[in-house]
């Protein structure tokens, strides 16, 4: 069977990079190459940052409605690919089949229909001052937008920066993840197809360290938009700072999800079960650290491990398979690692160690199963550092006051879950939580317009509706006197 070849997209043409070098790419299921992507560098980022420059000029000077118009087209192009994109994002990045068909494609094309509308009905921000002038804010395009995606939900979070960036007039340069090109690669073929002006959307594979990076220096692009790890995301704001780019930063969680015991009990175990493993644990506000009050502690973790044990692994075009395979070999081996020194920290495998009998075809993949772990103090590092996996820590608490000095007590701010009956405890909670989103009695609804991003080390800014057009723009105050 013959390899795919991706290529870089650079002013509306598809091309290899400059070197002829490329990288492979593996199907997480089978452990086998499947296609190849540009190995750029920086002698690419150079062309389609200057790709994106030239169109820069006419593109931030249309409409609000004819950029509009041009989104929708893209969103139209995504649901008319909506069952080869799906298939092609479960291939690349090894997730469930029904998963990226119910979530990770329908929200890539929600996400650019949100700023399609959002473009065309954004109030303008006025204020008189003391009968004597009035001041407008003038919102302005920036210019070059870097936009530098992840791995775990690829075309989803891929499209949640390209849609309002180009929607508020700016061009982009984008560096996907190299362990999943596929679908951006398509969806790239989708942009051609809807007749968007050569240069305002450029893609650019290739690794972090080379590409990336010449991206994040690049003088002729002045802001940044980065979902990913906090470490890359620490090496990227140190690079870009000296340059005095804006920059955005959604990085990594370790988010709690407190359980107390007036909570509704099924729904909590039913959304914990999902909040935990949904897209193998692979997901930025997965709920890995679960705190549960002791009146109900061994009621809820015997329930968990049960429900645990019935989610099946394997395939991921089967429907009946909850988890698929992890995004690599590697961070199949750092997730692996993380449950052996629990083991070492003290820590009790409640489940997960069972072996998974898989089909030949998919003996090579990188599967693992559901990890539960208790046990652990709570600054073991498998309780302090993400781990980015389906492996959970469930602890027993007390009182309120303990439940929330253990859900603060790590380096990230991202998320968490409450689960309680009690609205008076919700807001005493939420008025102390140190996150950026908080779900009560549920998890993982989504409001696009809503502000999302987190505090410490889980990140800088915030997304969502005005809140990525703020980012993605500069104000200009218009004082005119009477």
């Amino acid at each position: 069977m013959s390899l795919i070849e991706i290529q870089n997209f650079i002013g509306g043409e598809f091309r290899p990079a400059h070197s002829r070098k490329v990288l492979e790419n593996t199907d997480p299921s089978t452990g086998l190459v499947y296609s190849t992507l540009p190995r750029s560098d920086a002698a690419d980022i150079d062309v389609a940052v200057e790709s994106a420059r030239k169109a820069f000029p006419v593109w931030s000077k249309t409409s609000p409605e004819e950029r509009s118009r041009f989104l929708h087209a893209i969103a139209d192009g995504i649901d008319r690919q909506q069952a080869t994109l799906a298939a092609a994002e479960s291939r690349d990045q090894g997730k469930p089949l029904w998963l990226t068909e119910s979530l990770d494609i329908p929200r890539a094309s929600t996400n650019f229909r949100l700023f399609a509308n959002q473009i065309l009905f954004t109030p303008v921000e006025s204020n008189e001052f003391s009968n004597k002038a009035i001041n407008l804010v003038l919102r302005k395009p920036i210019g070059v937008a870097g936009l530098i995606s992840p791995w775990n939900l690829p075309l989803y979070l891929l499209s949640w920066k390209i849609a309002p960036a180009i929607a508020a007039g700016n061009t982009v340069v984008c560096k996907p993840s190299e362990i999943t090109p596929f679908t951006a690669s398509l969806l790239c073929s989708i942009i051609k197809e809807a007749g968007l002006p050569p240069g305002v959307v450029n893609m650019v594979y290739g690794l972090g360290a080379e590409a990336g990076e010449a991206l994040v220096k690049h003088p002729q692009v002045p802001l940044i938009s980065f979902t990913g790890g906090t470490a890359t995301g620490q090496r990227l704001n140190a690079v870009a700072a000296p340059l005095l780019k804006k920059v955005s930063l959604e990085l990594g969680g370790k988010n709690a999800n407190l359980i107390f015991a007036d909570a509704d009990f099924e729904e909590a175990v039913k959304t914990t079960l999902r909040s935990s493993f949904l897209n193998q644990g692979e997901i930025c506000l997965c709920g890995s650290r679960i705190f549960v009050e002791k009146s109900i502690y061994p009621r809820f973790l015997a329930r968990f491990i049960e429900e645990t044990k019935k989610l099946k692994v394997g395939d991921p075009t089967l429907k009946d398979h909850f988890l698929g395979a992890l995004a690599s070999a590697a961070h199949l081996q750092k997730v692996k690692s993380y449950v052996e020194l629990a083991e070492q920290d003290g820590g009790r495998i409640e489940t997960g160690k069972e072996e998974i009998k898989l089909d030949p075809k998919h003996q090579g993949g990188y599967f693992m199963r559901p990890t539960i772990i208790t046990g652990l103090p709570p600054q073991s590092r498998v309780m302090q550092e993400e781990i980015f996996g389906p492996v959970v820590t469930v602890t027993p608490f007390e009182s309120e006051e303990e439940a929330l000095a253990l859900a603060n007590d790590v380096p990230y701010g991202l998320s968490a879950s409450l689960w309680t009956q009690d609205i008076k405890r919700v807001h005493r909670i939420g008025q102390d939580l140190q996150v950026g989103t908080l779900w009560v009695n549920s998890w993982m609804i989504r409001d696009l317009r809503a502000p999302f991003g987190g505090m410490k080390k889980s990140g800088i800014g915030r997304e969502g509706g005005l809140h990525s057009l703020e980012f993605f723009t500069e104000a200009t105050n218009l004082c005119i006197k009477y």
